[in-house]
């Protein structure tokens, strides 16, 4: 056995066993313990000071200066009470992880001693250093200044001894460098337009909130493993290893009893993430060996991002307490499920009523079918964009197989809904008015529609984008993406879509003379028509659906260059800047960042995939190779050529095979170092992408493919890398 693999599973031996302790609190006791939230406000703020920042979060208002003064003495007040030293401005620039820049809140003064201090001009503004960060030319080194902002919609919260801030980042000439300052754009943006078609139905509706209830998937693997692979460590997935004889085939981990060191896991993440106030509610084994799943209760969907990024951060660095570490690629695995990050999303009014629930009358059956039909129609209109906001190098891997839906984008609505689409779009007649009878008739049919329609739709694990009851499931994110990326583009979509509903419906009103239920119906219907190719009911993985896509007219983009195209669209970029959520110019710095990142993961996959197969997985084999034919060497010595050729005959052609394996290896490393020099003088980001994707990446399958036929071949005792029947099971 190498040493490396020796060491790996000797710590796994004499690793500390971690067991679950009883929690002696109930989690309502601590629930939000550390986050600076609405009742700590009220406790450390003067009425006016609350009232104010209450006044920001619900209408967008704007924090006066000695407001904001009064607010940082509070916040200090409760952060020092609770054992900070450091505060920090907390955001999500481009790079999909979070960042934070760390000061005291301790300032000398002239007299030789020193004060705490944190003043209303250290919460509400700082300055990072924005060409650090991606920028997709927006900044330069020469130009780097940039601004993180106070969002005080996001309360703030400790963790290890430092009070951190949400924040928006903008560059010094004001464009968004993050994803939180578009969303939070795209948010208002939804607010305004469904306020305005609400009216239509119910004059009590002032605001409506999109909600997000994320389902996060993650892999465990043993830390003594985990350093053992350099692939893992150094891409998030395994780039080598042949399929252990036993994986999921059994289904026997879905929902299985969780292991005892994963429970205790489990445990302390969640508890830290209660105390930072993240519902997190449900855990389960997940469907792949090692894989599981964390969800909580829905959240308003701005602080529902904040609180997934904040998780993924929590799960990491409590995983290494107890020697785990998480993976959060969507494929870090070949021949097994993948990882996601299911989205549900819904619209919630100040009234308290969910806009995707339908009501027990007519008029709010007609007001569900109403958002309902708007967000198909949205889907269907701007399907590739959704496509390029879940596009990444990880996502390739897992779309389209193991329970992940395929790249194409499409809506399941379930044999109910589609029904009742059918019925409607059959019924109303697309001229003119209708009889007395037809509407009584049409309302009846719709008030059929039940208040609950939970049980009433099936689900569909192979839809991107399906109804589940009373939200839409957003399915193909994956794992380790920002939830933001997808929020922005849905919520704005569905901005435009109502704008476009209600000018429509208001037209038909003025010229016509139609009334308002009448006017409804007729845009619903050819909504309906407009929409079908995007409605699928079968199943996502067939041929026949990619077939049948095809004639539809949607795209099937199965790689990440092309996809992401989308994202600078004439289309998208009249979207995004008509509703101020990005400018074309932070539209195409997207497009460049996504690219670049694309390229760089690609990159960086295959020089430890050379590095691997060139320094690991070759010279082992051929040490082995070599001890096989120091044998055939002494049986040649000692037996007649006969006997000889009988009891070598499987060594030698082990040997051959060895000998075939390796050179189509070297010769494939040789050719992808080759392709990659190539890719790396190409100055277009969108040019080298697909270099990268079509040209080099091409080489990794042979490569591992060969690779993975050696390690069955080679002695294991001798085999360099842990395999997956070591890393996948967890006792």
């Amino acid at each position: 056995m190498s040493t490396i693999r020796f060491r790996a599973l000797e710590s796994l031996i004499n690793r500390e066993t971690f067991k679950a302790e009883i929690q002696p609190e109930k989690i309502s006791s601590y629930f939000g313990k550390h986050v600076f939230g609405d009742k700590l406000m009220q406790e450390y703020l003067s009425k006016e000071a609350y009232a104010k920042v209450k006044d920001a979060i619900d209408n967008g208002t704007q924090i006066e200066r000695h407001v904001a003064d009064q607010v940082a003495a509070g916040m200090k007040a409760w952060a020092m009470n609770h054992g900070c030293t450091h505060y920090t401005h907390w955001f999500q620039p481009l790079n999909g992880a979070t960042a934070e820049k760390h000061d005291a809140f301790f300032e000398p003064t002239p007299d030789g001693v020193a004060i705490e201090n944190f003043s209303g001009s250290n919460l509400i503004q700082q300055e990072p250093d924005a060409s650090s960060f991606p920028s997709g030319g927006i900044r330069n080194t020469f130009e780097a200044r940039g601004y993180t902002a106070w969002d005080p919609s996001s309360p703030a919260f400790i963790i290890s001894g430092t009070l951190c801030i949400p924040t928006i980042f903008v560059s010094y000439t004001g464009e968004a460098l993050d994803f939180k300052t578009p969303l939070l754009k795209a948010l208002h943006a939804l607010d305004k337009a469904a306020v305005d078609v609400c009216q239509y139905f119910d004059k009590n509706v002032t605001k409506v909130t999109a909600t997000l209830g994320w389902e996060q998937e993650y892999f465990l693997v043993d830390e003594a493993l985990y350093h053992a692979r350099p692939d893992l460590s150094l891409t998030g997935r395994t780039l080598f290893g042949h399929s252990p004889a036993k994986g999921q085939q059994l289904e026997d981990h879905y929902f299985g009893s969780i292991p005892a060191r994963v429970t205790a896991y489990m445990r302390d993440f969640e508890e830290e993430c209660l105390l930072l106030g993240i519902p997190i509610r449900t855990r389960h084994n997940e469907v792949a060996p090692n894989q599981f799943e964390c969800a909580p209760i829905f959240e308003e969907a701005n602080l529902a991002v904040d609180h997934n990024q904040l998780l993924m951060d929590v799960m990491t660095k409590v995983a290494r307490k107890h020697r785990f570490r998480v993976l959060l690629h969507e494929k870090p695995f070949a021949g097994i499920n993948g990882s996601g990050k299911h989205n549900n999303w819904s619209l919630a009014t100040d009234t308290g009523k969910n806009l995707l629930s339908p009501g027990k009358t007519p008029k709010n059956n007609l007001q569900f079918l109403t958002f309902f039909i708007n967000i198909v129609k949205a889907v269907h209109t701007h399907a590739d964009l959704l496509r390029a906001t879940i596009a990444s190098a990880g996502n390739d891997h897992r779309l389209g197989a193991n329970e992940a839906p395929p790249a194409i984008i499409s809506a399941f609505i379930g044999s109910q809904l589609t029904s009742v689409l059918d019925e409607l779009e059959k019924k109303v007649k697309s001229t003119g008015k209708m009889t007395p009878d037809e509407k009584t008739e049409l309302k009846l049919g719709i008030g059929k529609i039940p208040q609950i329609l939970l049980d009433n739709t099936d689900r569909n694990r192979t839809s991107p984008f399906a109804f589940t009851g009373n939200k839409f499931e957003f399915r193909a994110v994956g794992s380790s993406a920002n939830c933001a990326s997808a929020m922005i583009a849905l919520n704005t979509i569905m901005a435009q879509q109502l704008k476009e509903f209600k000018a429509e419906v208001d037209a038909l009103i003025a010229k016509k003379k139609l009334d308002k239920d009448e006017a409804i119906f007729q845009v619903l219907r050819q909504y309906i028509t407009d929409s079908k190719a995007i409605r699928f009911e079968g199943n996502g993985y067939s041929d026949e659906w990619v077939k049948e896509a095809k004639k539809r007219g949607l795209n099937n983009f199965a790689k990440t260059p092309e996809a992401l195209d989308a994202l600078v669209s004439k289309q998208t970029l009249a979207l995004f800047e008509s509703n101020n959520v990005l400018s074309h110019r932070e539209c195409e710095a997207r497009h460049e960042i996504q690219l670049e990142m694309y390229t760089k993961k690609i990159q960086i996959e295959s020089r430890v995939i050379g590095d691997l197969a060139a320094n690991h997985i070759i010279p082992t084999a051929l040490k082995y190779q070599s001890m096989l034919v120091n044998n055939v060497q002494g049986l040649k010595n000692i037996l007649d050529a006969k006997a000889f050729q009988k009891a070598a005959q499987a060594q030698l052609e082990i040997i051959t095979e060895i000998s075939e394996h390796v050179s189509v290896i070297k010769k494939a490393i040789d050719d992808m170092i080759e392709a990659r020099k190539v890719a790396n003088k190409i100055g277009d980001a969108r040019k080298q992408a697909q270099e990268y994707c079509y040209k080099v990446q091409p080489y990794f399958e042979t490569i591992r493919y060969h690779a993975d036929k050696l390690e069955l071949l080679v002695d294991d005792e001798m085999w360099c890398l842990p395999k997956y029947r070591e890393m996948l099971f967890i006792n």
